[in-house]
């Protein structure tokens, strides 16, 4: 599959932008993924992360990016302040199918930005990659999680048992899907 482009112009609804991450972000990166919740929730490994592992990530995830396997971009607001991160994953071209995923800091949770963010990529997938289904997964237990996908329109399909490697053992993931046209795009929520 080809380099996957970033979206230009970055995207953004005014509140939250998702733009190309850049090496200035690593240590901010790295302090806010560094939050028990996302530790909790999206670090799959047993050790605890480090400055190196950010680098190391950072890095391939551009690898991806160029052999068109994932569009990681990082989410912040206006004045560019750091909110998370996110990405289009999994990509099945054949199949027009991919994952969308986020992590958000602790700091600009219970926001709306996880919303957001999921619309705003989703939105752009459907329309500029072409895509006919659009996943997302999570733990059972993340429930903040599921509120974001039922709040963008993904129906619940049900539980992956044993579905991936993590922090040393398997997790179970709730899976979720949309299709074009299911999007529900209210911007009721506020950015406070």
């Amino acid at each position: 599959m080809p380099a996957l482009e970033f979206p230009d112009p970055a995207l953004t609804d005014g509140l939250v932008t998702l733009r190309p991450w850049r090496e200035s972000d690593l240590e901010r990166r790295f302090e806010a993924f560094s939050d028990p919740l996302c530790l909790r929730f999206s670090w799959p490994l047993t050790g605890t992360p480090s400055l190196a592992h950010v680098r190391e990530r950072f890095a391939a995830q551009e690898e991806a990016r160029l052999s068109g396997d994932e569009l990681p971009l990082a989410i912040v607001d206006a004045e560019d302040h750091l909110w998370g991160g996110c990405s289009l994953y999994d990509f099945a071209p054949g199949e027009a199918r991919a994952s969308v995923g986020y992590w958000v800091a602790a700091g600009a949770r219970g926001r709306g930005v996880a919303t957001r963010t999921t619309r705003l990529l989703a939105g752009w997938a459907f329309e500029h990659l072409a895509l006919a289904r659009l996943e997302l997964v999570c733990e059972p237990a993340n429930v903040a999680s599921q509120r974001v996908a039922e709040r963008c329109g993904f129906v619940r399909e049900g539980v992956l048992r044993s579905h991936i490697p993590f922090q040393g053992g398997r997790r179970d993931s709730v899976i979720f899907s949309l299709l074009p046209g299911e999007l529900l795009t209210s911007t009721a929520l506020e950015v406070r």
